[in-house]
């Protein structure tokens, strides 16, 4: 997506939130390129899924007890 600095000035906020979501900017100044704005590739992902980084990357930090899914006396009264 290419703007221009005046447009930049007019519209920062929607053309950031463009480059979060994975667009790459290019400014230019005078008809010709200034600088180019880029998604960070690792904040981006994370941002728009609002999930982990990446598949697994909790392993070996989660433990279940065996029983998690048995319930005690106290329930007795709610299962019958």
């Amino acid at each position: 997506m290419n703007v221009t600095v005046q447009d930049m000035k007019a519209n920062l906020a929607e053309i950031l939130r463009r480059a979060a979501e994975g667009k790459e900017i290019r400014v230019t100044l005078d008809g010709g390129p200034y600088v180019r704005i880029a998604p960070d590739p690792g904040a981006a992902a994370a941002a728009s899924t609002g999930s982990l980084p990446r598949v697994g990357a909790l392993k070996g930090q989660i433990r279940m007890a065996e029983d998690f899914d048995v319930l005690g006396p106290e329930w007795d009264a709610y299962v019958r």
